[in-house]
């Protein structure tokens, strides 16, 4: 697909595969968008989940650690945070367009229990995705909260003209009410989007945080792509 296909453009990735993503005027409405914005907010219950994972296995491993028991948990940690980064890269893959290979398995280099417990304690790539889990649940609910804080807002905003006539026919407000406040003089001071001048560039504004919304998310993603590829995958 070429750069002059409509409506996207294309840039190429860092593993070879290419990525494809919509022009500025059309990243509001492409499916792309919406696909980030799922893994954005499917990010924040996985992340929670991830980190009570890590952080309950870590301190019952080190509270049993003075016992054979401690070291087991311990490998159970880095399994687990294992199925975690299998997870991200598969969402990465499916909604972010982000290829990231799996890690080498782990190899025991002795036979028996022990053998694998050791193999597991000694897993780079475990505790690299364990320490993901713990590093993105305050990226995610960050995330979070401003993409759908812009999301919202900006199409709110934008498609106010289209509910405007909401406030004048249940309400008392001959539109949106700003502010109304009487100061301690005894002056009264009101504000409400009424008149055609403020409707329009109420929806303006609106339409600017629309429009300006998929590149933020897209940046955050972009973070995101960045710690799936350096923790869960084979780097």
């Amino acid at each position: 697909m070429t750069s002059q296909t409509f409506p996207y453009a294309e840039r190429s990735s860092s593993n070879s595969s290419s990525r494809v993503h919509p022009r500025f005027w059309w990243a509001p409405f492409a499916a792309a968008t919406y696909r980030e914005v799922g893994f954005v907010l499917g990010s924040l219950p996985l992340a929670v989940l991830g980190f009570t994972f890590v952080v309950t296995f870590f301190s019952l491993g080190l509270g049993l650690v003075v016992t054979a028991l401690g070291l087991p948990v311990l490998a159970l940690l880095t399994s687990g945070s294992r199925g975690f980064a299998a997870l991200e890269r598969y969402r990465a893959e499916t909604l972010l367009a982000t290829e990231v290979a799996a890690p080498a398995p782990v190899v025991p280099s002795r036979p028996g229990f022990w053998g694998s417990v050791t193999a597991r304690l000694a897993d780079k790539a475990g505790w690299k995705a364990a320490l993901y889990q713990v590093l993105m649940l305050p990226w995610s609910i960050l995330s979070f909260t401003l993409t759908v804080t812009f999301l919202v807002t900006g199409w709110v905003v934008a498609l106010y003209p289209a509910y405007h006539w909401v406030f004048a026919r249940y309400t008392d407000w001959p539109g949106y009410r700003v502010y109304d406040f009487t100061t301690d003089a005894g002056v009264h001071h009101e504000y409400y989007i009424s008149s055609a001048r403020d409707i329009a560039g109420v929806s303006l504004l609106g339409l600017v945080l629309v429009f300006l919304t998929p590149v933020l998310i897209r940046g955050l993603t972009n973070i995101s792509r960045i710690a799936v590829k350096g923790l869960c995958g084979s780097r």
